[in-house]
């Protein structure tokens, strides 16, 4: 949908040279990954994510910062299933334990809220490998910015 979208130059000025279609929906950089948003609803998300070359390190791993960006955008996905359409909230911590390697086939994040307050919004995330092995454990404090 935004492939010839992914060499602009973002300015940080005026409008985005983007739409998402909806709330729930995946942005530029998340389709660039491959990432699909299997279920976002309730406060939990689960996303996918198939390995490909260009996700690949140099032994031929799948990069750890392929498998943190998935965990944080399931996380954001949970959060935007009960938020209000339109909130702004943003990452401002996060943590990634990684206890194997992915080496191969479709990697899956699953999501959801862990602790709220009005502004802060608590996240984790379990990331599977096809095979279903747990490869990771993300943590994420998102903040929601204030309403005028």
């Amino acid at each position: 949908m935004y492939e010839n979208l992914y060499e602009k130059q973002m300015t940080g000025e005026g409008e985005l040279p983007f739409e998402l279609p909806a709330w729930i929906a995946r942005a530029p950089f998340e389709e660039y990954l491959g990432m699909r948003i299997e279920t976002a609803t309730a406060g939990a998300a689960e996303l996918t994510m198939p390995f490909t070359v260009k996700l690949a390190q140099g032994k031929g791993l799948m990069h750890g910062g392929a498998i943190t960006a998935l965990a944080d955008t399931a996380v954001a996905m949970a959060i935007k299933s009960v938020l209000p359409e339109g909130s702004h909230f943003a990452t401002v911590e996060l943590g990634l334990r990684f206890h194997a390697p992915v080496r191969g086939g479709t990697v899956r994040a699953v999501a959801r809220i862990v602790e709220r307050d009005d502004r802060n919004i608590r996240g984790e995330a379990e990331v599977f490998d096809g095979s279903g092995m747990k490869v990771a454990t993300f943590t994420a404090l998102f903040r929601v910015k204030r309403q005028k």
